[in-house]
């Protein structure tokens, strides 16, 4: 038997250790759980046979060690932060590793080491990261191969709530990371390159500034921009390209009502509140606002975000609850941004028979044969239920097939990596469609769609 060892059992987890457990009788596979609760592990094994539940403590470092040296290829579903550990053990104990988390400083400094030991630590191979890189890459390079030259990139992803699901005035529901979802775009302002000349939004007026997308059978999107367009300009060979911007979707209307928690500072992360255990919803929101010694706290709201009482950014407010006075906030020493945070999970977090969905928009302007054209490409995909969600199959799967392509010796190239290769995509993204996750291609004239051209 293959031994594969699974580090992190939370919720990105349950489609990769479903896949790899339906493949292990063929491909001769034991997967070993690894969790620091054993509860949660034991419920993804499933009681499959073929699967073994351990509680692991990563930062016990013998545990830790004997795991990885028991492996034949480590999968660390771990937060980011927390990788290089594993990581370090990978390159002491020669074994090959998969995360689908960034690539840290850290991380990249391991580069020389795994390729002298001939080892692949793949990373950035989950959604977006990940099958963002694959399906650009994929488009991107033929258009090169057919002698094309590309001049604009736009690329856009989000998770969101499938439209059954969709049952709130914000038109959004966590389907990922909360925490995340509040600090978005935080820690410098958001720059890209548009026609030639760079381009910076502030944080403060990155919820101001959207772009509308339009999805065939699911509407219209918008979409606020990502906070380094450029990261990937030469990782995708694309240091000419005049125009690149990478953002994230969101229903149309989110990111002006987002704003106002914005303009607020309730998204602030960066200080404590006093007392904060015992506040209630309504003085969390009184605090970030002018005293006043008559006005009431929907008043003073009102005014200082200058919005009437029938305007439906109100009745947005007004869902969240955010004015009750008797739900309590309970969190000890907590920031802005946590009690939020907490304030939202009432209403956003996915119930049991939810299905959530996940949107990828990529636009591609390139010139070949002296003519400007476009090509979009668009994928959706829709959960199933509240454990096996959009999220965690285009997280996990691609996760999943990496990792058995490499225990498979399909993906030979050592050192830290990311999957912009072809060994890597191509297998992947075509496997992918028989998981309904398939990216739908159309040629445009430049900026406008043209059903009668043809790219070849």
């Amino acid at each position: 038997m293959r031994t594969i060892l699974i580090i992190g059992a939370g919720r990105s987890a349950s489609s990769l250790i479903q896949y790899l457990l339906n493949k292990s009788e063929k491909e001769n596979l034991h997967l070993i759980i690894g969790d620091m609760s054993l509860a949660l592990a034991q419920k993804k094994t499933n009681n499959h046979p073929n699967a073994t539940a351990i509680a692991l403590n990563i930062f016990d470092e013998n545990q830790r060690q004997e795991a990885v040296q028991n492996a034949d290829i480590v999968v660390s579903m771990l937060p980011a932060h927390l990788h290089i550990d594993v990581a370090r053990d990978c390159i002491i104990y020669k074994k090959n590793l998969v995360t689908a988390s960034y690539i840290s400083d850290a991380m990249q400094d391991l580069d020389d080491a795994a390729k002298e030991h001939n080892l692949i630590f793949m990373n950035e191979i989950g959604l977006d990261p990940g099958i963002d890189h694959m399906s650009a890459m994929k488009v991107i390079n033929e258009i090169k191969d057919k002698g094309g030259k590309m001049i604009l990139f736009e690329s856009f992803c989000g998770g969101l709530v499938a439209p059954e699901s969709d049952n709130n005035l914000w038109n959004y529901k966590f389907t990922w990371a909360p925490r995340n979802v509040v600090l978005a775009g935080q820690g410098g302002a958001a720059k890209f390159i548009q026609e030639g000349t760079y381009k910076y939004i502030p944080y403060c007026n990155l919820f101001r500034r959207t772009e509308f997308l339009d999805v065939e059978g699911y509407g219209r999107f918008e979409g606020y921009s990502n906070r380094d367009s450029l990261k990937y300009r030469s990782v995708y060979g694309l240091d000419d390209v005049l125009t690149l911007y990478r953002g994230t979707i969101r229903k149309v209307g989110f990111s002006k009502a987002w704003n106002m928690f914005v303009q607020l500072g309730m998204t602030d992360d960066s200080y404590i509140m006093e007392d904060s255990e015992n506040m209630s919803y309504r003085e969390y929101v009184n605090s970030f606002l002018p005293y006043h010694p008559t006005d009431s706290v929907e008043i003073k709201m009102r005014l200082i975000l200058k919005i009437d009482q029938d305007d439906i950014m109100w009745d947005k407010l007004l869902e969240l609850d955010l004015f009750n006075s008797n739900k309590i906030v309970g969190l000890k020493n907590a920031t802005p941004a946590q009690i939020l945070e907490k304030i939202l999970n009432d209403s956003w977090t996915l119930q049991p028979e939810d299905k959530d969905m996940i949107v990828m928009y990529h636009k591609f302007g390139f010139e070949l044969e002296g003519e400007k054209q476009q090509i979009d490409s668009k994928m959706v995909c829709i959960g199933e239920d509240q454990t096996y969600t959009a999220m965690a199959k285009t997280v996990g799967l691609p996760v999943a097939m990496a990792t058995l392509l490499i225990l498979n010796g399909k993906i030979t190239t050592p050192g830290v990596q990311l999957p912009i290769r072809k060994e890597v995509y191509l297998p992947i993204l075509k496997e992918l469609e028989e998981y309904g996750v398939i990216f739908k291609e159309q040629v445009m004239s430049y900026l406008g769609y043209n059903p009668d051209k043809k790219f070849n």
